[in-house]
Formats: C-alpha cells, sequence, structure tokens
C-alpha cells in the first residue's frame, strides 16, 4: 500500500483546458499611413502592462517588441478606451474634409468579445487623448531601435538621434520615456562614443530623472 506524504496534499492538480484563466482584455492600436515613415504602426498592450510594438514598411513582414509599459501608462490607456465604451458601437469619424492623417484603429479584445473603431480624424478628446499616447509610445519604441541600431554599427549618428530624443521630450511628445534608459546609459558610459553623444545621453538620463521626481 503506497503512504501518501503530507506535502503532496498540498499541491492541487493540474489546472485542465477548460479551467486555464481566461486572458485578460488587450487594448490595439493601429496606424496605417502609406509612404510614411513607418507606414505601419500598431502597439498592443494588456492590464498588466506587457505590450508588444511593431513599426515597419506595410511591405515587410511583422517585427513586433515586447516590452513592459508602466502602471501609469497602462492605467491611463485602460481608462481611456472605457469612456470610449471600449469603442462598441461609437463612432469617432469626425466626418469633414481632411488630408489623409493615417487610418487608426482602435481595437478591444476579451475573451470572445471584440469591439473596434476606426477614424482618419476625430474630434472626441478622449480618442484624441487615447491616440496621442499611442503615438508617444511608438516615438519611445522607434527611438530605442535607432539607438540600439547606432550604437552598433552607426555610432557617428548619435548626437543627432539624441538631439532629436530631446526635441521630442520638449514637446512632451514621448510617453514612458523610461524605456530608453538601458540605451543612454550604455551610451553615457561609454568612451568609445562620441563625448557630445555622451553629454547628451547624460542629459537626458537627468531629465528623465528630474521628470520622476
Amino acid at each position: 500500500m503506497a503512504v501518501i506524504g503530507p506535502a503532496a496534499l498540498f499541491f492541487p492538480p493540474p489546472l485542465t483546458l477548460a479551467q486555464q484563466p481566461e486572458p485578460g482584455p488587450r487594448i490595439t492600436f493601429t496606424k496605417i499611413l502609406k509612404g510614411s515613415i513607418p507606414e505601419f504602426e500598431q502597439v498592443t498592450v494588456d492590464p498588466t502592462g506587457a505590450a508588444t510594438c511593431d513599426t515597419r514598411k506595410l511591405s515587410e513582414p511583422p517585427t513586433p517588441r515586447a516590452f513592459k509599459l508602466s502602471p501609469g501608462t497602462t492605467h491611463k490607456i485602460f481608462l481611456l478606451a472605457g469612456r470610449l465604451h471600449n469603442f462598441q458601437g461609437i463612432d469617432l469619424e469626425a466626418h469633414k474634409s481632411v488630408a489623409d492623417l493615417g487610418r487608426k484603429t482602435f481595437a478591444y479584445e476579451h475573451g470572445g468579445e471584440n469591439h473596434s473603431a476606426e477614424f482618419n480624424y476625430t474630434t472626441n478628446r478622449d480618442a484624441q487623448d487615447l491616440a496621442e499616447t499611442f503615438e508617444g509610445i511608438v516615438s519611445v519604441n522607434i527611438h530605442v531601435q535607432t539607438l540600439e541600431y547606432s550604437i552598433r554599427y552607426d555610432p557617428l549618428g548619435l548626437p543627432r538621434e539624441l538631439s532629436l530624443i530631446q526635441t521630442d521630450l520638449e514637446r512632451k511628445a514621448l510617453r514612458d520615456p523610461e524605456l530608453m534608459t538601458p540605451e543612454l546609459r550604455a551610451i553615457a558610459r561609454d568612451s568609445r562614443f562620441l563625448h557630445v553623444a555622451q553629454v547628451r545621453a547624460e542629459n537626458i538620463l537627468q531629465r528623465l530623472q528630474q521628470d520622476r521626481n
């Protein structure tokens, strides 16, 4: 007769497929503007802040990058989506004669629930705020990619890229710019890079620290 130790009593059986917890909601922002750089932008985020960002030409295959958004930004995204009824039955298009600003889509997924809203231009302030938030996330990811590339292959291009980051910070065009911290530190601490690049990277790091305080 087999003897079952006390410890075995504390381990529940593994969950069956039917018992697996349901994935949380996801919100996705997509923007398509042919001829722009990039032509395709897409950010997906869940309530934990786990996110992916894909920026590319329309002809290129998907290359999503995983990262973690701050709790504040994550909360804002889901708060604004809630105000927009998670994009269910809402018309965000302003229906005005304006230039092609890019086809933007908000999408909400949770289990079998799927809602979306598309627009070129909207006057809805919550939708504007949500789109600007996602655009700020995209801009940060593009800067991270450019810094990574320049560190490895084009160090002479770093001063220009760092200057663009400083300009975007002044314009408050970036969301969660702390995501650039690893690359900025690598530049500031490595003497093989131009001194002007090191100084700009250090100045940006100090600016980010001040903004957090």
